[in-house]
């Protein structure tokens, strides 16, 4: 009898140790699931095409996910914060729009006033980006109905200063933005991973990055907290403007020219890569290194699938299929009581 007295507290204690340990791992595994599926990927596709480990392809690989990476650490704030931003398309056209009016170009018109325009292009991506959160937080809109339709907005807006052409441009500064190379790689490359390191000091070493997560992770007890809730939304959506017009300029010196649909289809690309680097839709959980892990998976994958010779439309059903895995790993379903 004594001994069993002894021996059930003890496995009584044990049990919930032995809990808390499993949940540690299993939190582990979580965050460290998108670095080992980008490892393994890579490691499957040089396996299936040697090419896939080419220098040449890895600058392929680089040169894609520069863009999309701009993007991306953009819409990681605001979903760090548990909103989400609809208007990326929107705000690149009238972004990139605004970069070819202002430098030489081919429609007859334009200031030519070379890589001044630059941040005058960036600025009316910030601009937009606060428009979003003034939207959001002054009128009370949930942050996917003020996006969508400042998504509209920007569309209609580009359509009609361009009439709905295109323009290119002539510019040869704009241009070797992303056609210079520098150590082997597009000056893009750089800019992006330059954006990268940014946008990470703003999240780890500021105030404001630390307002973002605690609103993420619980708004109302964030307010309670002091967290100046509205202030740190407007300066988040209008950061993420930043972001999307260094993006617009990105894209536009790579095309040579700017139209309205010249952010066609990043939305998705964008939100996918979030999600799939890790960063919860739920909000304050992630960042701007999963962003990076994330893109990087996204370009990966799109690069092998065209290596292996993967029809287009495949190609979609499985970013379709890699962003509802991604979100299935990276929910924790045991703290959702309601879905919706």
């Amino acid at each position: 009898m004594s001994v069993q007295s002894h021996t059930a507290p003890a496995a009584e204690a044990a049990r919930p140790r032995t809990a808390a340990g499993r949940a540690k791992l299993e939190r582990r595994l979580r965050l460290a699931a998108p670095l080992i599926v980008l490892v393994a990927l890579c490691l499957l596709l040089g396996l299936a095409n040697p090419n896939f480990l080419s220098t040449g392809n890895f600058v392929r690989v680089a040169t894609a996910a520069s863009i999309p990476l701009v993007l991306t650490l953009g819409a990681t704030f605001i979903i760090l914060l548990g909103s989400i931003d609809l208007s990326i398309e929107g705000m690149m056209a009238v972004a990139a729009i605004v970069l070819t009016l202002l430098v030489a170009n081919d429609s007859g018109g334009g200031f030519d006033i070379g890589l001044a325009a630059v941040p005058v292009a960036i600025a009316a991506g910030t601009a937009m980006g606060l428009f979003n959160g003034a939207l959001h937080v002054g009128l009370r809109i949930p942050s996917f109905m003020a996006t969508i339709g400042s998504w509209f907005i920007g569309l209609g807006t580009a359509t009609i200063l361009l009439g709905g052409g295109s323009v290119r441009i002539l510019d040869p500064d704009i241009r070797a933005l992303a056609l210079t190379r520098l150590a082997g790689m597009p000056l893009s490359v750089w800019i992006a991973l330059a954006a990268l390191g940014v946008a990470w000091v703003i999240q780890t070493q500021t105030r404001f990055g630390r307002h973002v997560y605690a609103i993420g992770g619980g708004e109302d007890l964030a307010a309670l907290s002091g967290v100046p809730i509205r202030r740190t939304k407007v300066i988040a959506f209008a950061l993420a403007g930043t972001f999307y017009g260094l993006a617009s300029v990105l894209a536009a010196a790579q095309l040579g020219l700017a139209n309205a649909e010249i952010g066609t289809g990043r939305l998705f690309t964008t939100i996918t890569a979030v999600v799939v680097g890790g960063t919860s839709l739920m909000g304050g959980q992630g960042g701007v290194l999963n962003a990076l892990i994330g893109v990087l998976i996204v370009a990966v994958l799109a690069n092998g699938m065209v290596l292996l010779g993967i029809p287009p439309y495949l190609q979609q059903a499985a970013q379709g299929l890699m962003i509802i895995v991604a979100v299935a790993l990276s929910l924790d379903r045991s703290q959702l009581r309601i879905v919706k």
